[in-house]
């Protein structure tokens, strides 16, 4: 299994015992369909990427800090929202790795009372994730839920075949790891968070993260926990909202470590999720990282796409 915040399938296959991989469904029709998301140009050039403070988790990788150049690119300043994904859905016929396996991970605390006979079991070293029969993007929660006044929400539920699948209709691509942090950054050198050192300047609140003690109690009213629209919080320096917290997001390079298990390449993800806390995860910084395997999905995995542009990188 993947990382514990962010459960992936077992290498052999899904959770009904499948031993292979599904292949992609044909796809009726491409292209975009539907009025874009808004994308941020951004001319590229060198920064630092990496972990300027030391607070990342060694197996993670994050460091060293170095140099690192991409050429000029454009990246959605969103993630892609339950609406645009009901869009390609409607278009293509998609049927998501969560739809075709059967089942999908939920968060204990977020489960639709309606999907508690559907509890298939815990993941053993994250018992606040279950796996959830039914689960998928258009039922969140699991049976019973739906996406009523949430269609401007980020999709979840998306593993990283299905994010590809959507890009590729769409004309774009996922982001390089690279693109992501140096949009994510903002324009700022080596800062801790998209807009600075500081996670609550002046108390506001500038991400969506957990607050209380995780896993078992919310703080927020009500004690609300979950994805939040898209644009909630403030942009960054690059006009990029929610990079930190609300959803991870699949990146495309492959994640390689030597002491990962033989099976599919596992893929970055970035930006942390609602279920961050210190206590537990503080991968809602910028330099954060971790991965997962190409068909793994959750309640808090999401993407955005990006798109390269022409042009020479700045001197």
């Amino acid at each position: 299994m993947s990382s514990c915040c962010s459960p992936g399938r077992p290498c052999t296959g899904g959770s009904r015992g499948t031993t292979e991989f599904l292949a992609l469904p044909t796809k009726r029709t491409t292209g975009r369909h539907v009025p874009a998301l808004p994308m941020a140009e951004l001319p590229g050039g060198t920064f630092r990427m990496g972990d300027h403070f030391d607070e990342g988790h060694p197996a993670d990788r994050e460091g060293p800090v170095r140099e690192v150049t991409v050429a000029p690119f454009a990246i959605d300043t969103t993630a892609v929202t339950n609406a645009q994904y009901a869009r390609f859905v409607e278009a293509t016929g998609h049927r998501t790795d969560a739809e075709r396996y059967g089942s999908s991970y939920v968060f204990h605390l977020l489960l639709h009372p309606a999907a508690e006979p559907h509890v298939l079991g815990r993941v053993a070293n994250a018992p606040w994730w279950l796996g959830v029969e039914g689960a998928a993007w258009h039922s969140p929660e699991g049976p019973g839920s739906d996406l009523e006044g949430r269609a401007d929400h980020p999709v979840v539920h998306i593993s990283h075949d299905d994010a590809t699948a959507y890009c590729d209709w769409a004309g774009l691509r996922l982001p390089t790891e690279a693109e992501w942090e140096y949009a994510a950054r903002g324009g700022l050198d080596g800062a801790r968070y998209p807009w600075g050192d500081e996670l609550t300047p002046d108390g506001r609140e500038m991400c969506n993260i957990w607050q209380g003690a995780f896993p078992h109690r919310s703080d927020r009213p009500g004690g609300r926990t979950g994805t939040v629209p898209v644009t909630a919080h403030q942009p960054n320096g690059h006009g990029l909202h929610n990079v930190a917290g609300n959803v991870w997001e699949w990146c495309s390079d492959a994640f390689a470590a030597p002491s990962l298990p033989a099976g599919p390449v596992e893929r970055i993800i970035r930006g942390g999720s609602y279920l961050c806390h210190d206590s537990y995860c503080n991968r809602y910084r910028v330099a954060a990282r971790s991965h997962n395997t190409p068909d793994s999905s959750t309640g808090h995995g999401g993407f955005r796409c990006a798109r390269t542009l022409t042009g020479d990188l700045p001197a």
